[in-house]
């Protein structure tokens, strides 16, 4: 009998359930629905988080409900989800108590920017993380300041703090947990004890009790009731995920996302080497017992830019013309986008920083402003590669996904800008096949040497520019910078 394991993948835009097939090792079957983002103030950012819930339980529900043959062949089910972003709930009745605050959102930068520099230290030393309104931390603090009912439910121990995946499985298994990959980005974590760390709860004024229990990766996180019974056998954060659904899972493997954002993780092993002060180091998943880390740079606007593009400048009709507009052109002439909408993220990490568009004159068309959209986000995965060499990481596979991974050009000049071959994901749907893999891996029915067959790519990009022109390039990139960052002064 055919046997199915459940992916759930909790984004940031959307909730979306996959059906895999073990047997045949495929995805026979996928539901999505959005989800609504709020925008209260300006740099705030929300969601509901019932309506995140009942679009994951509803696209769920619907898979089993057309796959009859699911009811008695559901093994596990795998979580991957967006980090960072927050839920405060009643630890009695499971209501939250305010929104969900989202990683995008920015309304604790002036907390964070008045830490004094020996705490922000301190949260690196510990953490391997910046401090940084995007993490989570800060998010919680604002909650408890800002809430009241946060305060009365902390009194009463019936305050629950968690990221997406702990409300999720809340919802789903009544059980308060999470694992070490979305610990790991709350800024609250010790990540050489994998602890909740009690000098960093002081400083956030986050009661321990409101935490959920950090678990390995690849854990039983409790028996989804609404969903056949199956276990909950695998939570990891979205980019860690990605990478083993890319089969980045060994030393110096890394992969890169371009969706809303660009993520770029690469793989350092179980050694917990410190990155420099413009990356940051995470837990990349606890597998089988091991905790595997990595070193991370992110980018706020990746796929976001090119949708501006289209949805502010109506630059374009279908995303699909972008690729042909940018190679019509034999040079960028110049023309540079620095898509800072909401600050510059890694390696610059200037929260004030603002978009613009550099070096247009009176032959500037769309095709320019659209290449130089999609270069960007090549720019600046170069500008984190550069930081990874820096430290003395060895790169020994460069694999992509996310929607921009469907560009010829942006992965071309990827492979240009970097001087070394870039593969293509071979599954587009990389990120949720991360969870369910660990699921599988959970339940022994593969092994890691099988991810390793399961992801490999034939799709390869090689290098083809020039030394000369490449540094031209970036040269170009580095001054628009500086101009976006009112002159400072960048790699």
């Amino acid at each position: 009998m055919r046997k199915f394991i459940l992916g759930i993948d909790e984004g940031t835009t959307s909730a979306r359930s996959v059906l895999y097939d073990i047997d045949n090792h495929e995805i026979v079957d996928m539901h999505s629905l959005p989800v609504k983002q709020i925008y209260p103030r300006e740099g705030w950012v929300e969601q509901d988080a019932n309506e995140i819930f009942k679009q994951v339980l509803k696209t769920s529900k619907t898979l089993i409900s057309r796959n009859e043959v699911v009811k008695n062949e559901l093994l596990g089910i795998g979580i991957t989800n967006q980090r960072e972003s927050i839920v405060a709930w009643n630890r009695e009745t499971g209501d939250p108590i305010y929104n969900a605050i989202i990683w995008q959102d920015r309304r604790t930068s002036a907390k964070i920017s008045s830490l004094p520099k020996q705490t922000k230290d301190l949260i690196k030393e510990k953490t391997g993380l910046l401090a940084n309104p995007y993490f989570s931390a800060s998010k919680m603090q604002w909650i408890m300041e800002n809430v009241p009912s946060a305060k009365t439910l902390a009194k009463q121990h019936k305050l629950c703090f968690g990221t997406i995946d702990s409300f999720l499985a809340f919802k789903l298994t009544g059980n308060f947990v999470t694992d070490t990959t979305n610990a790991s980005r709350t800024m609250l974590m010790d990540l050489k004890t994998l602890n909740w760390d009690e000098e960093l709860l002081k400083i956030f004024k986050i009661p321990a009790h409101s935490l959920p229990e950090i678990k390995a990766s690849d854990a039983n996180f409790g028996i989804a009731k609404k969903l056949l019974g199956a276990p909950i056998c695998a939570m990891i954060g979205d980019q860690m995920s990605s990478m083993y659904g890319q089969g980045a899972t060994f030393y110096g493997s890394t992969k890169v996302t371009f969706g809303t954002g660009a993520f770029i993780l690469c793989n350092i092993g179980k050694n917990l080497t410190k990155s420099p002060n413009s990356l940051v180091t995470t837990v990349a998943g606890t597998v089988g017992g091991t905790t595997t880390y990595a070193i991370e740079g992110s980018i706020y606007s990746a796929c976001s830019a090119i949708n501006f593009a289209k949805n502010n400048l109506d630059l374009y009709q279908d995303v699909s013309e972008t690729a042909n507009m940018a190679n019509s052109l034999s040079d960028n002439e110049g023309v540079y986008f620095v898509p800072a909408f909401t600050g510059l993220g890694a390696p610059y990490w200037d929260d004030n920083a603002r978009g613009m568009i550099c070096g247009i004159n009176f032959d500037t068309k769309q095709q320019h402003i659209v290449r130089a959209v999609l270069e960007s986000m090549v720019y600046n995965t170069k500008a984190i590669f550069d930081e990874f060499k820096a430290c003395g990481q060895k790169i020994k596979l460069i694999s992509v996904d996310g929607g921009a991974s469907k560009n010829e050009f942006v992965l071309q000049f990827l492979a240009d800008m970097l001087a070394h071959n870039v593969v293509k994901s071979k599954n587009s749907e990389s990120t949720v096949l991360g969870a369910i893999y660990i699921a599988m891996l959970s339940l022994k029915i593969i092994s890691q040497k099988d991810i390793e067959l399961l992801t490999k790519s034939t799709k390869i990009y090689k290098p083809e520019l020039k030394d000369s022109l490449r540094k031209q390039y970036y040269a170009g990139w580095n001054e628009a910078v500086k101009k976006c960052l009112g002159g400072a002064t960048t790699k």
